[in-house]
């Protein structure tokens, strides 16, 4: 949503740009490990298309299942993947709605 990051699944909106000490825990990747629905490893870049129906609240229609989302970005916490997805914008996405495509 324009410059907001949400959550596809809980419906929380924050900016990107407001999170002072989030920003470079997150950036350090070097010893996050993320895995899809599958067990497979994820890095940043990576593509991945969606396993289940997402609601996103504020919109009339779902992230459906076969989405694919290209050159995702890993993250610390519990939505662990930043991402644009098409037709809904930038969202944070948790890695057990996604596969490796």
């Amino acid at each position: 949503m324009d410059h907001l990051m949400v959550c596809p699944e809980c419906a929380h909106e924050w900016n990107p740009a407001d999170a002072d000490g989030e920003e470079a825990v997150g950036n350090a990747t070097s010893d996050l490990t993320v895995k899809d629905a599958h067990g497979n490893l994820l890095q940043d870049g990576d593509s991945v298309s969606i396993v289940k129906d997402l609601p996103v609240k504020g919109f009339s229609k779902a992230i459906k299942v076969g989405t694919k989302v290209t050159n995702i970005r890993l993250v610390a916490g519990d939505h662990n993947i930043d991402c644009k997805v098409p037709g809904f914008g930038a969202m944070a996405l948790k890695s057990e709605f996604v596969k490796k495509v």
